[in-house]
């Protein structure tokens, strides 16, 4: 019995022993990145600002032509002074509200053909260039305004219109007041009746 127990004792040592000196020989086991070159060190200086990728796009190339530095609606000169052109403004004709029959012709230009007295509302027909009839009753205004200026170099035109004032039995009275100068009488107008004579026939 103790033959074969020194003899299993004796195998085990050896293979024990075997063990220990490959594992020594051997020595451990490299790593996968043991050849892997180490990093750079960082950029520092102008060169690390140059390697810096912009941070925007480039600007697109703009073009600019004489035309871009002349005055325009859409360019104005911010030193341009707009003073004139206010008062212009100023000096436009103020068109008068009122309803103003044949206003495109002048009071010379209407003939006085009929009237219509003893009434309540006297009538008066009166006859344009065309030839077309007109009946006017007392208030109204007519003819073509006239355009007079008040407030010296920065007033303004207004228009002066002729009010029927009076239809008598044979002519028809007219008046112009200047609400500006009320001081100064109303103008008068009078249209006559005109009668047309049929001529005479020779004998």
């Amino acid at each position: 019995m103790k033959a074969p127990v020194r003899q299993l004792a004796f195998f085990t040592a050896r293979f024990v022993a075997g063990a220990v000196l490959v594992a020594c020989s051997s020595g451990p086991t490299p790593s996968p990145f043991a050849d892997a070159a180490p990093p750079p060190p960082p950029a520092r200086g102008p060169a690390a600002v140059a390697a810096a990728p912009s941070a925007s796009a480039p600007l697109p190339k703009i073009e600019f032509h004489e035309d871009d530095f002349s005055e325009t609606e859409r360019s104005r000169d911010p030193f341009r002074s707009f003073a004139k052109l206010f008062s212009e403004q100023s000096k436009t004709r103020v068109k008068s509200q009122r309803q103003v029959l044949l206003d495109h012709y002048a009071i010379d230009d209407l003939k006085l053909i009929g009237l219509v007295t003893r009434t309540d509302t006297p009538r008066a027909m009166l006859v344009d260039p065309s030839g077309r009839g007109w009946v006017v009753t007392r208030g109204q205004f007519i003819g073509r305004p006239e355009v007079v200026h008040a407030g010296g170099p920065g007033g303004v035109d207004y228009e002066l219109n002729w009010r029927v004032d009076r239809i008598r039995d044979s002519d028809l009275v007219l008046v112009r007041e200047d609400p500006a100068h009320s001081e100064i009488p109303p103008a008068t107008r009078v249209i006559a009746l005109r009668t047309e004579t049929p001529a005479e026939t020779p004998p």
